[in-house]
């Protein structure tokens, strides 16, 4: 046999080879972790460079079909953000490992894959609506520089010969080490922009803020109109459990000094409002429950609050509005947009650019400073928080929601829900309480019937009237006998409209069908 070939390393490829897959996936991770920590650390400080996660979130919710927002809607309901941030975060940490796994065989390779990810960062970035091309495009090279700078110690810690006894004790102490900084820097940066971002301070200025007493209030809660029976939903939902749907991965974190609000387009005086000016206009209160349009038939994802706020006829009367202008469309401070009818917000007394719910200055997560409330429409096409513009338009321009397979209209149908028994629940058998909520917001509701099996529709008792814009609780007592039964509700509105027992999915305005539940009565 002929002498073996030697085969000629760089030093490089031959440190590489001593740094073991794992040792290189982690320090990647880590890397890759401790490049966005600096990244949101520094865009958490200068207003002018978005968070590039956020962006990246933001990309892929305007990029998905519709039907998959709705299937993701309808899956995971509040928890739809959530979900996704922790998915992204998982994305990010596989592109960091397989980054450093392939720097561990040629680290220019790893250098460049992991340019050229924040690159797409930088990118979706750049179409943020708040975004400046040289801060955010700076911010992205330098979290990439240390991201590489953070990769190449940690492979060379990985990579130092070992003692000439043959223990790799000391060579696995200093990669520990620095891995255990690199973790620290990154979590240092991810609670360093958490407080930079301005929410702790933002709590303190919404602590001080005094809502106006209002001209027009809204009447006294008669007695009867909260049933309190266990395990229904209260008359007001409290601000902390109402639901939440919007499209903001991050709530916009807006001093009410720094805002204003633009009323524009086809329009004979446009003008700037401040948040103090608002605050010192005449102001009402009312009782509107709100739903989304993706809400299922018996969902949670809607809610009743006593909101506070200037009319949108106020407004509109000042700007004077032009022939033509069929919609009012409004704008966000993050670039999402909502278009109803113009007619609405000027015949409907309770529309209002709504500053307070239930009592106190609206929370950041819906809407602060200010939103749109308008009753009777759902929230894709009326609802718009953080609001930046309202803008008079005709009604050929869609809002966000329109191109992705939602109607142009909105308006929100009769419904009713059952609450107690719970879905699926158990209970004991003899006298126990079927109970649930019902809306019909504009026409309000004038009746509830309930149906036990294949028996008769029965008559519930309705709470107290409230408003015709808000829901109203119903009741029926019920002699349980053993065994499992079905419940099925529907509610007849205002306008002697009964609910369609039409089974229809959610797209393109709203679901339909009657609220059926299963319960076991246990002997």
């Amino acid at each position: 046999m002929g002498e073996p070939r030697l085969v000629e390393r760089s030093r490089d490829d031959h440190a590489a080879q001593r740094v073991t897959a794992d040792r290189a996936a982690l320090s990647g991770l880590l890397a890759a972790a401790t490049g966005i920590a600096v990244v949101e650390l520094v865009a958490s400080a200068v207003g002018a460079v978005p968070s590039l996660v956020i962006s990246v979130g933001d990309t892929v919710i305007d990029s998905v079909p519709g039907w998959l927002e709705r299937a993701a809607i309808a899956a995971l309901g509040t928890n739809d953000k959530p979900v996704l941030l922790a998915c992204i975060a998982l994305v990010a940490a596989l592109l960091g490992a397989a980054t450093g796994r392939l720097a561990r065989r040629r680290f220019l390779l790893g250098a460049v894959a992991f340019v050229l990810i924040t690159a797409l960062g930088v990118a979706a970035g750049l179409a943020a609506p708040d975004a400046s091309p040289v801060p955010t495009v700076l911010t992205g090279a330098l979290g990439a520089a240390v991201g590489v700078a953070v990769l190449y110690r940690l492979l060379a810690a990985a990579a130092e010969e070992p003692p000439a006894d043959g223990s790799s004790t000391t060579d696995r102490r200093s990669f520990l080490l620095l891995a255990a900084g690199a973790a620290s820097v990154a979590v240092a940066g991810g609670v360093g922009a958490w407080f930079l971002g301005g929410r702790e301070r933002l709590t303190e200025l919404r602590a001080a803020i005094r809502l106006p007493v209002p001209v027009r209030p809204a009447g006294p809660v008669p007695p009867g109109a909260d049933l309190e029976v266990p395990g229904l939903t209260p008359l007001f939902v409290p601000n902390d459990e109402f639901y939440r749907i919007d499209t903001a991965l991050r709530v916009p974190i807006i001093d009410p000094a720094d805002w204003q609000l633009e009323i524009r387009g086809m329009v004979d005086e446009p003008f700037t409002i401040t948040y103090d000016e608002l605050m010192a206009m005449p102001q009402i209160e009312a009782d509107i429950t709100l739903t989304c349009v993706s809400n299922e038939v018996g969902g949670d994802l809607v809610g009743n609050a006593r909101w506070q706020g200037v009319p949108l006829r106020a407004l509109l009367e000042r700007a004077g509005v032009q022939a033509g202008a069929t919609q009012l469309l409004g704008r966000s401070v993050d670039g999402f947009t909502a278009g109803f009818p113009t007619l609405t917000a000027l015949d409907v007394e309770e529309a209002m650019v709504a500053v307070g719910m239930n009592g106190e200055p609206l929370p950041t997560e819906h809407g602060f400073p200010a939103r749109l409330v308008v009753p009777g429409l759902y929230g894709y096409v009326s609802a718009t928080k953080w609001l930046s513009a309202i803008e008079l338009t005709d009604w050929d321009v869609d809002g966000y929601w329109i191109p992705r397979g939602w109607a142009k209209e909105g308006p929100i149908k009769t419904a009713s829900r059952i609450d107690v028994p719970r879905l699926g629940g158990t209970v004991p058998a003899g006298r126990q309480p079927i109970a649930g909520v019902a809306w019909a917001p504009t026409r309000g509701i004038e009746g509830v019937e309930v149906r036990i099996d294949d028996g008769p529709w029965q008559q519930a008792e309705l709470a107290e009237r409230l408003d015709v814009d808000c829901w109203r609780q119903w009741y029926l007592p019920w002699d349980a006998t053993p065994g499992v039964h079905v419940i099925a509700a529907r509610a007849t509105d205002g306008l002697g409209e009964l609910q369609t027992d039409e089974q229809l999915p959610v797209a393109p305005d709203g679901a339909t069908g009657y609220p059926v539940i299963e319960v076991v009565v246990e002997g």
